[in-house]
């Protein structure tokens, strides 16, 4: 079992056919997302594609889920957790903290999206959009979003496979101030596997 402590990151690369098994562990905890094709790093997992080719907002189990390209780049084959994942929001960087009142730097999805990266000598030209695991966004009735505290338990998992030889990064959200991970706000360690 591997770990990411609570708020980091860890990138690493995953064949085709392999799964990905992203745990959960204390529950309440985002996991935010990104899977890069590793023979062409400007294919990559796309929320906003995914939104089109699957005609909803989220995907389910025997979902495939999308490259900007339109390929398959992962398949969801389990899903323990209520199913609540979000494919909206961006991944939390600095500048969201200061709008969120942060003086200073904050641990954030987008640097621990960029050192992962490259600590394993890679870059990518963007920051797309993460599909956040767990997260719980909702629609208020005025059209608004709102996050909520994510109704996933300790020990539910999310199974993946790989459609193609990938980089898959994974950031244990840091966020302490809104309700991303819960009302104690406290980043938790994330355990995954490969298979």
């Amino acid at each position: 079992m591997l770990k990411i402590d609570g708020g980091c990151g860890k990138a690493f690369k995953v064949s085709k056919g392999l799964n990905i098994k992203v745990i959960n562990t204390h529950g309440s905890q985002v996991v935010d997302t990104w899977a890069f094709n590793i023979n062409e790093m400007s294919e990559f997992l796309s929320t906003q594609h995914n939104r089109s080719c699957l005609e909803k907002l989220t995907p389910t189990v025997g979902d495939y889920i999308f490259t900007n390209k339109r390929q398959p780049i992962l398949k969801l084959i389990e899903d323990t957790s209520p199913g609540v994942h979000d494919m909206l929001l961006s991944a939390c960087d600095i500048e969201r903290y200061r709008l969120l009142g942060c003086k200073g730097y904050h641990a954030n999805c987008a640097d621990n999206f960029k050192m992962a990266l490259s600590e394993m000598g890679y870059k990518a030209a963007l920051l797309p959009s993460p599909w956040n695991l767990f997260e719980n966004v909702v629609e208020e009735d005025n059209k608004s979003l709102k996050i909520q505290s994510p109704p996933v338990k300790a020990g539910d998992y999310v199974l993946l496979r790989a459609e193609m030889d990938l980089i898959m990064i994974l950031s244990s959200c840091p966020m302490d101030i809104a309700l991303t991970n819960g009302p104690n706000g406290i980043p938790q360690e994330i355990e995954y596997q490969i298979f």
